[in-house]
């Protein structure tokens, strides 16, 4: 009875759609009844039951039917104005009457609620549609904040807060609407006061069913006015992987709304595509961790074959030679002494070198690389590399080119004295015997570029960038010893200085190393002020 009854208040403008209807018609019979006697004139009720079917469904075109049987049978048929029929063959008329009333009512009833059908699978694929699309955006925050405010205007709801799980124990919210809504339903986060339950899961053999809404008051609204905002919210969960991740929490404009089914499927669609977003998310992560991983474990592999390699060779040179002087039954000459301790100071430099390669690259890599900038004359500073590298050039001609007028470059002198020391011998060793190298420095807009310039067999176009990753070396040049450190760790060293470096082809053959450095600090620090270097993430 109280169904019924609820059903009435729902429909009641359907029903009286039906007695207005079933009024007009018989108005209208009336009027022509009384100018002329036409057969079959209760045909005419049928208009009035298929548009309050059309209109307002099944209930209100039943009730039309029922009430055009009886008022034609009271209004029209001899003996009028009562419902006995003297004419048996009028009773077979007004059944049949009221059964094609009922059967036409029926069929467009149905009609009409396969066009409602139609228009809501059209309206949640839609909805479903912008949540996967708007979802696939790789900013959680702006994502979740767009859906909200999708979903609020197509549910005409007041507020409306997504809350899901964004990984790492963090929980990324979002509230769309205005007013005291939603300030209602950001309180709601912590306690929300309705819970959409699961429903019937479908199965192969029989589809499922929309979740029911279950009253949920926590503690702390347990004493509230019923007719305050904390009445009016409910919550469907977000699930992911078999758990809860995260909540739909909605506000309702009236106390007594609630949601149909279809409302309710859509509810539920939205919160599992919020799943599945989270889901994927949580993938996605895994995936990089495991990338992340898998490229650590490569580099830590490279590090140990390159370094234990590189390590083991000037130790064991210097082993061999200390050894050698400490040997007292074999009668040394002088220049055999000399040799080895010349032998053993070489080592230990080149051993001193790699060690501090490796130390430069971690400070960069972790961003704790600091420089001690001044102004410096680059032209200077490369004369000096120059000179210090003579013995080690093999007698090469190097040509050196500088511009008149350069002005100071604030640096580190000793940083980018490493970094063109390792370009000068990367051109020596990796270069024909005998050819020549030259170094240019010239003014370029807002910087001092250095060019460093062979005439080896150059650079190919795609390992050009590769070529400044840690480890890295381009084929194997008999008789040159590398950890192909040189390269990353000069990038590294420019770009602390807001610098950049780069290879490129020299006209005639060979490869040009070029790095350029700005003529100003930063801004707000001096020349001389301590800065930190580029974050790890500026070398490849």
């Amino acid at each position: 009875m109280e169904r019924l009854l609820e059903y009435v208040r729902l429909h009641w403008r359907g029903y009286l759609a039906a007695v207005a209807a079933v009024a007009l018609v018989s108005g209208v019979i009336g009027l022509v009844f009384a100018q002329v006697r036409i057969a079959n004139l209760s045909m005419l009720y049928l208009t009035a039951v298929l548009a309050v079917a059309v209109a307002f469904g099944s209930g209100p075109a039943v009730l039309a039917s029922v009430l055009a049987f009886l008022t034609f049978d009271f209004f029209f048929v001899t003996p009028r104005y009562t419902f006995t029929v003297a004419d048996p063959e009028e009773w077979i008329s007004l059944l049949l009457f009221l059964l094609i009333a009922i059967i036409t009512g029926q069929l467009a009833a149905d009609q009409r609620r396969r066009a409602q059908e139609a228009r809501q699978r059209e309206r949640e694929a839609v909805v479903l549609y912008d949540v996967a699309r708007i979802m696939s955006e790789p900013d959680l925050d702006q994502a979740l904040s767009a859906v909200a405010e999708r979903l609020r205007r197509e549910l005409q709801l007041p507020a409306l807060a997504i809350e899901v799980e964004s990984g790492a124990g963090a929980v990324a919210r979002a509230v769309a609407g205005d007013g005291p809504a939603l300030e209602a339903v950001r309180s709601a986060l912590l306690a929300p006061s309705r819970l959409l339950s699961e429903g019937r899961n479908p199965t192969a053999d029989r589809p499922g069913a929309p979740g029911r809404w279950i009253r949920v008051i926590p503690p702390r609204l347990a004493g509230a006015p019923r007719d305050g905002l904390a009445e009016h919210i409910s919550i469907a969960p977000v699930r992911a992987q078999g758990r809860r991740v995260g909540s739909l929490l909605l506000v309702h404009p009236h106390a007594s709304s609630a949601f149909d089914a279809a409302e309710d499927r859509l509810l539920s669609a939205v919160a599992t595509q919020l799943g599945l977003a989270v889901e994927r998310a949580q993938l996605r992560r895994e995936a990089t961790e495991a990338e992340v991983l898998r490229r650590t474990d490569e580099l830590r592999s490279a590090l140990l074959n390159s370094v234990s390699h590189d390590l083991r060779t000037p130790l064991a040179a210097i082993k061999a030679s200390a050894e050698s002087l400490l040997q007292t039954d074999v009668p040394w000459s002088d220049e055999d002494r000399a040799g080895f301790a010349a032998a053993i100071n070489r080592e230990a430099d080149r051993l001193n070198r790699l060690v501090g390669n490796l130390l430069d690259m971690s400070r960069i890599e972790a961003g704790a690389l600091r420089l001690q900038r001044d102004w410096y004359d680059v032209g200077e500073l490369i004369r000096e590399v120059i000179g210090r590298l003579g013995p080690a050039l093999y007698g090469r001609d190097v040509e050196l080119a500088i511009e008149d007028g350069l002005p100071p470059v604030p640096l580190d002198y000793l940083l980018i004295d490493q970094v063109v020391t390792n370009l000068i011998e990367n051109g020596a060793k990796y270069t024909p015997p005998g050819s020549p190298i030259r170094v240019s420095v010239e003014r370029a807009p807002g910087h001092v570029r250095v060019v460093v310039a062979d005439r080896g067999p150059g650079i190919p176009a795609d390992q050009r960038e590769r070529i400044f990753d840690k480890f890295f070396r381009l084929g194997q040049t008999p008789g040159v010893r590398g950890s192909g450190l040189g390269l990353a760790l000069s990038r590294g060293l420019v770009e602390a200085h807001g610098g950049q470096i780069w290879v490129e082809d020299n006209p005639g053959g060979g490869a040009r190393f070029v790095f350029e450095l700005p003529l100003q600090p930063p801004p707000g620090r001096t020349a001389r002020s301590e800065l930190s270097s580029a974050s790890p993430g500026s070398i490849p």
